[in-house]
């Protein structure tokens, strides 16, 4: 079963090729150059884009080709949309409970913002965007969450894209929407070939893929400073709820060696009076991105440092180190104040 989808942005989930026109003749204009046609730039454009580059501006920095294409690109978002079919295949990836990344070579500030403004950058656990070269980060953005390559599918509309998915040995699947013609895209022999994303549920299995889907292990920790005081962190995954730091258990991991890995990836943090507390089975969380079933286990520790500074990754936007009466006045997610309660109620906070 497919339980995990990479998706390629321009192109093949946003329209963005108008844009992306006007940035690279905006470097040619000023490069005294003549300017391309929206048939010879698809004809020509290829990625890693650096390449694409040597061959209309030789001899560009890479450095320099990324700020004359941002000073060149319009305004971030706008005049941008959704494919057809994309909003509908998000929502349909969301309800089966599979997660969702974006691998792109766009940069990062138009990406996230271009998501912001279509309604769908919550969608997503991941936004890896800026790559060069996917068929290197594939491999390390697999690694990094945890993702089987059996259980993946890469979604994208240029050859680039079927060739790094092949290199990580995931499903590849090209789509006619974008910057490449079937034809072309046929040259790197992708696992499946659609017109468009409205082809995709049919075949990757409906509604009743989540029913066959198993329940997700995962640890967590109410993590006290010397203070008495508990960290709090803030996830989109979440709702923007405040709740504890913590991720799944892999394949041969202790819990309890699970939890100081995810505690210092996503904290930087050590731990040390590590309690088991509680199991919590939470079916369908109504405040999480996408359905879902987990086994939250449940922990109390503590810093062993005087002044622990928290690092945050890419999965949280935010982060407090709150007394208890404090704690339970924010906006916090369900299972996390529900462990706090449990934590109060045998005295574990003291």
């Amino acid at each position: 079963m497919i339980r995990n989808l990479l998706f390629d942005w321009s192109g093949t989930l946003a329209d963005d090729l108008p844009s992306v026109l006007c940035a690279v003749n905006g470097m040619l204009r000023a490069a005294g150059c003549a300017e391309l046609t929206r048939e010879e730039f698809k004809s020509r454009f290829r990625l890693p884009y650096t390449e694409f580059f040597e061959e209309m501006l030789p001899g560009t920095s890479l450095e320099r080709l990324q700020q004359l294409y941002l000073d060149h690109f319009p305004h971030a978002h706008e005049g941008v949309e959704l494919l057809p079919h994309a909003a509908e295949f998000i929502r349909y990836a969301a309800a089966t409970g599979r997660r969702l990344v974006v691998l792109s070579s766009a940069p990062a500030q138009h990406v996230e913002a271009q998501a912001q403004a279509l309604g769908v950058k919550d969608a997503f656990e991941v936004m890896r965007c800026g790559v060069i070269d996917k068929r290197t980060e594939i491999h390390l953005l697999l690694a990094e969450l945890d993702m089987h390559a059996r259980e993946t599918a890469f979604i994208g509309d240029m050859r680039h894209d079927m060739e790094a998915g092949k290199a990580a040995g995931v499903v590849t699947i090209a789509t006619c929407t974008g910057y490449e013609s079937a034809e072309m895209l046929l040259t790197a022999a992708p696992d499946m070939l659609v017109a468009d994303l409205s082809r995709l549920p049919a075949l990757l299995g409906g509604l009743e893929a989540r029913e066959n889907a198993p329940p997700v292990a995962t640890v967590g920790a109410l993590i006290l400073n010397r203070a008495g005081e508990m960290l709090l962190i803030r996830t989109h995954k979440w709702s923007h709820r405040w709740g504890i730091p913590g991720g799944k258990i892999k394949r041969g991991e202790t819990c309890e060696d699970a939890l100081i890995r995810e505690i210092a990836e996503e904290t930087a943090l050590t731990l040390c009076d590590i309690e088991f507390v509680m199991l919590q089975d939470c079916i369908e969380p109504p405040e999480f991105q996408r359905s879902a079933h987990f086994l939250l286990l449940n922990y109390v520790a503590r810093c062993p440092n005087a002044s622990p500074q928290v690092i945050l990754n890419e999965e949280a936007q935010a982060f407090q180190w709150l007394p208890l009466a404090d704690a339970l006045r924010v906006d916090l997610n369900i299972p996390t104040r529900i462990l706090i309660e449990e934590c109060v109620r045998r005295g574990l906070l003291d």
